[in-house]
């Protein structure tokens, strides 16, 4: 397993947007955009069960995860890795990241019909500019 230096943990703490990429069936990439934290060595979204990025990853755990610092284009992290998926305390997840992206207390995209999953990726390469 890769390990996040300071200033990548730095930057995946902050409320910057990242996107994630995951492998369809066919193997051609699927990319979208996403709210990560950092839990320990590991990288944490949420998703719903049910969706692509569910899906794929149930199929073929490979994942990339890119977070690029809004106030210089130069400072990034990349990191590719394997993905579990957990959904135990998964609504308790997206409360964190609603708290940390929206600054509210609770989750208010919730559906009654879903059911929220964690999605814990361990690095296995990490690739990290820290800017100008």
């Amino acid at each position: 397993m890769a390990t996040l230096n300071e200033d990548a943990r730095n930057l995946l703490s902050r409320p910057v947007y990242a996107w994630v990429t995951t492998l369809r069936p066919d193997g051609s990439p699927h990319s979208t955009v996403v709210w990560v934290d950092v839990d320990g060595d590991e990288i944490i979204f949420n998703t719903a069960v049910g969706r692509a990025k569910e899906r794929h990853l149930r199929k073929d755990p490979r994942v990339s995860i890119g977070v690029l610092d809004p106030e210089d284009a130069y400072h990034l992290v990349s990191v590719s890795g394997t993905a579990r998926l957990e959904i135990d305390s998964a609504d308790a997840v997206i409360d964190r990241l609603a708290k940390k992206y929206l600054g509210v207390d609770s989750y208010p995209f919730r559906r009654p019909d879903e059911q929220r999953i964690t999605v814990r990726v361990e690095p296995r390469q990490i690739i990290h500019n820290t800017g100008r």
